[in-house]
Parts: C-alpha cells; structure tokens; sequence
C-alpha cells in the first residue's frame, strides 16, 4: 500500500542524568537488571530529567513530520532513537523498512576513509550489493558536488562537503524512512534548495522526519508536525500552521541593543492593530491582511535640521527583509524646537507569512552632505502575524484574480 504506516511511536520517553558520575553508575545499575532479566528503573533518580515524555505519533508513506521546539526540547534525542542510536526508557517504537539518516555532522563515516569508499561503506551496511551500489555512485558524486575530492579522505573534508556527501548517500538509497537533524543548515542556500527538490522526489514512497529551527522550510516540506517543549508533545498534528502558530508564541523576544547620542532619544515606539495594541499585550499579533499602525515618539534635545526616520522590517531570524524610507517625502520639515515629536505610519494591509517580526528603528540627520545616525534601536518592538497558510517566504501576495477564458 502507498500509505501504509512505516514509523509508530508509542509513549515512548528517554531520560538523561545531569551529573556524569551518577550516569555511569545508573548506567552499571540498568546494564546488570537487564542481564539479570528485570526490567531497568521507570522512575526518576537524583539528577535524572526526562528528555522525551511520553510522545506517540505515527507516519505514513508520503508523509513529511517536522519536530520543532526550543533548544534542549528533546528533538535530537528523539531523532536518535528513532534511528536505533540509544533506546528508549519506556515505550515502543516500530520502524518498517530501510532508514536513511543524516542525524550529526559525519555520522555514519569513517574519517580515515575516502568518500568513495564511504559510499559504498555505508552501502553496505544498508544491504546492497556492489553491484548495486555501482550504479548508484555516479548519481550521488554528481549530487553531493565533491568532484575531485571523491577520493579524499573524509576528516579532510568541510562541514559543508560532509553534509552534501552524507546527504547524496542517505537519500540515494532510496529509503523507506528519511531521518534529517537540522544538519542542512551546514549548507550553502543552493544546496538546500537542491536537497528540497530532492526530498520531494523522495516523498511519493518515502517517510520523512525533518528537524530543523528554520520553521519557512518546516512549512515548505511538512504534511505534519510535532511541537516539543521540555521533552513533551505539546502539539502533533497535521494542521502545521497551528503548531507554528504557538511556537511562535513560546519564541523570547530579545530586547535589541540601543545606540543614541543626546541630540535625541527614542521615548516610545508601539504597535496598534484591530484595537489591539502591544502596550497592552506584549505577544502583539496581526492577522494575515489586517492593518498595522506604528506610532513613535521621540524626544528631541537639540534642534534637528533636516530629521530622518528610517524603519525596517525583520523576521525572527533577524533577516532584514523590508524597510520604510518615504518619512522625509510624508513629513517634509520639523520645525526645530526642542521637545517631544509624536508619529504615525500607518499601513493598510499586512501581507506576511506566519512568524515572528520586529521593527527597527533608526533617526539621522541629513542636513550637510553626510548622514548622521542620531539613534538607533534594534528589534525596538515585536509582533506575530497570524493566517491561514504558511509560506516559504515572508511576503504573502493576494493579487485579484480573473479567468480570461
């Protein structure tokens, strides 16, 4: 069957020790109850956390599953025992048919070996023959984009040449099960396009779990997803925007770094949309279309000749992707007295992706012939824009359509 399920997880959960002494005695412990035919300790002991509690999913063939969550959330851990690295504690998983992984940089290789002979080391190890593997290399040195380094031993290699052959292996395999760990953010943007383009081939037989923090790419790829936070599942689902949704909303909004001088400060900068406004709620969000109000104001100290506001638009990545530079053509003149200068930008419809924005913020001077940076604020205030869909990239169009015939 084209849908059959490949990967079933059953509350399964791993628990790791803070302290490396208590580790390796549990370890010594758990080692002897499973020679001694008991089952190992289910419970907590000094210093022991759960990495992964209780989560349970299954996947079918054609389906993408995206893991995301904060750092330490137990993404890793889970990607590992789903790939038979380390067991888990307590529950089952159930993996059907032929796994290709790209879990850690170089996993799988061995350094002191070529590329060649790694291909076909890890060839092996997944079943097939020379034979088979012949015809299969010129098709994965041509991928990987090694060339004349194909002969090279691999611990000469950089991250980014260990990725795109570790990679060209795992997916020319033809894999039942696909296993990804945030290791394409190694590569350079052409190579991940190409590796997309690649998975989507892939996706018609195979099943394939994508970990990665560049949540545009989770949305590119992923049929399902899977929010961890502190080894717990607190969304799985197919409805991905959902779950983006909230983890946007668990994200920490940093404050940005200031630099001012005493000509002018910034007093305040707020956000008001559909009357909700981000003095009152600190988690400010936009619904895809809404409008959008900035309102700014600054305290002049000394007399500006010819004042400047510059805004620009970043994403959670802190991609500068949008800036506003018409204020001198809106407010032609200042009138140059000390004091507070209150301002409004007022935009009709936002038309960006689901995610994380900041606005920074900067004033110059542009009497004479230089400009001259009076302040600026970075990621001077957040919001989160809300919709139905999301996209690969931060500008979402909705054009008037017409058929013609």
């Amino acid at each position: 069957m084209i849908n059959d399920t490949l990967i079933q997880v059953e509350s399964v959960s791993k628990k790791f020790c803070r302290s490396l002494k208590r580790s390796l005695w549990y370890g010594v412990q758990d080692i002897g109850a499973e020679l001694a035919g008991r089952t190992k300790e289910s419970r907590l002991r000094r210093d022991e956390f759960w990495a992964v509690d209780q989560v349970s999913f299954e996947l079918r063939r054609g389906e993408c599953l995206g893991l995301i969550g904060h750092n330490g959330a137990g993404k890793s851990t889970l990607l590992k025992m789903l790939n038979g690295l380390i067991k888990p504690d307590r529950g089952r998983i159930t993996m059907r048919g032929q796994v290709g992984a790209l879990i850690e940089l170089g996993t799988g290789f061995n350094p002191i070996l070529t590329g060649r002979e790694n291909i076909y080391n890890n060839g092996a190890v997944l079943g097939f023959t020379k034979k088979e593997i012949d015809e299969k290399f010129e098709s994965i040195v041509e991928f990987s984009e090694i060339g004349e380094f194909i002969d090279t031993p691999v611990q000469n290699y950089s991250s980014g040449m260990k990725v795109r052959l570790g990679f060209a292996v795992a997916s020319h395999m033809d894999p039942d099960i696909l296993l990804i760990d945030e290791i394409l953010a190694v590569g350079d943007i052409s190579f991940v396009l190409k590796c997309f383009s690649r998975m989507d081939a892939l996706l018609k037989n195979t099943a394939i779990i994508l970990v990665s923090h560049n949540i545009p790419q989770i949305a590119r790829m992923c049929t399902n997803l899977i929010l961890l936070k502190n080894g717990q599942a607190i969304y799985t689902g197919p409805d991905v925007a959902e779950g983006i949704n909230l983890y946007y909303s668990m994200l920490e909004k940093p404050e940005g770094n200031y630099f001012g001088s005493d000509i002018a400060v910034l007093d305040d900068i707020w956000l008001a949309s559909n009357e909700r406004n981000s003095k009152q709620a600190p988690n400010m969000y936009v619904n895809y279309g809404e409008e959008l109000t900035v309102t700014i104001t600054i305290k002049a100290n000394q007399k500006i000749e010819k004042a400047n506001i510059y805004l620009a638009f970043y994403d959670a990545t802190q991609r500068n992707f949008g800036e506003v530079l018409n204020f001198e053509e809106a407010i032609p003149r200042l009138d140059g007295e000390i004091g507070d200068y209150t301002f409004e930008a007022y935009f009709p419809k936002i038309e960006l992706a689901q995610g994380m924005y900041s606005l920074t913020i900067a004033m110059t001077d542009l009497s004479g012939n230089s400009r001259k940076l009076i302040f600026r604020k970075q990621s001077a205030v957040y919001f989160t824009v809300r919709g139905k869909y999301h996209g690969w990239a931060p500008m979402q169009f909705s054009p008037q359509w017409k058929l013609l015939k």
